[in-house]
């Protein structure tokens, strides 16, 4: 993957295909893998632009705590250095509160916005569900247990029993690729920080001036899908869409049904 210095870091990334340029925001833990299911099917419509954010994959993994601000500017300077003025937006879960952070200060750059999974923060939005945070927080068992029982909370019903293949594929890419502390707990602390009321992107909402797709897995119980209208309610040109056999993690779940949205939203 090349590689560019911003912000003081280095940022890798790779990208794929030609056209309008399309950004992928990976979620909390995630570097761009996230997006290979996604990814060569949207590299048939657009210019698909997959950074590893700060804190996982091969960019720079400083000690935190990080902010979705501060990501943003990341991104801005990798679309400097690749002289794109302005590109559409897809963040999923943590890449949504980059995404919200990128339209909100730097509006020019920001042609169409894509929030996946994901909420604006504060004491309003709609939390992970109960059972999903005792099965995602408990750190009982061995790596490949505690793999398996949270991806089961975190897709939809019976997707792992209907895709063995990819659940083995997904199980041994991270086994091989262990999250890196320093960068994960740097990552967390952006939603952590965003609980604040204060520091939630709730009231500047309005201000988003680019066109809104929301996105929304029926089955998430990380991010549930009632913050997708909670979101549309607030982003003056949005919409929703609901993928109605995903759960958080649709874009390894659904990419098909993923990618026909996002690109009929793009050619609008």
């Amino acid at each position: 993957m090349p590689v560019v210095s911003t912000n003081g870091i280095e940022l890798h990334y790779e990208t794929q295909g030609a056209g309008t340029p399309l950004v992928l925001l990976a979620g909390l833990g995630y570097p761009a893998w996230q997006w290979h299911r996604m990814a060569p099917l949207l590299a048939e419509h657009c210019q698909v632009i997959l950074p590893d954010n700060r804190g996982v994959g091969q960019s720079s993994k400083p000690a935190g705590p990080y902010i979705a601000e501060l990501l943003a500017a990341d991104t801005v300077g990798l679309l400097d250095a690749l002289g794109i003025a302005q590109a559409a937006v897809l963040g999923h879960s943590m890449g949504g509160f980059i995404a919200q952070a990128l339209a909100l200060d730097y509006p020019q750059r920001v042609s169409k916005l894509i929030l996946a999974a994901t909420n604006f923060g504060g004491p309003r939005h709609v939390p992970i569900l109960p059972a999903a945070m005792a099965v995602l927080t408990d750190a009982s068992g061995d790596p490949a247990t505690r793999f398996r029982k949270g991806l089961a909370v975190s897709t939809a019903p019976g997707f792992a029993a209907r895709e063995p293949e990819i659940v083995e594929q997904w199980l041994a890419w991270r086994l091989a690729n262990p999250i890196d502390l320093t960068g994960y707990q740097g990552q967390l602390a952006i939603g952590l920080g965003l609980l604040r009321e204060e520091a939630c992107f709730e009231p500047r909402l309005p201000a988003i001036a680019a066109a809104t797709l929301i996105l929304a897995g029926a089955h998430d119980a990380v991010v549930p899908p009632a913050n997708a209208e909670l979101l549309a309610q607030r982003i003056p040109r949005s919409r929703v869409q609901m993928l109605p056999d995903a759960g958080h993690f649709f874009p390894l779940e659904t990419p098909e049904a993923a990618v026909q949205a996002i690109v009929a939203f793009i050619g609008e």
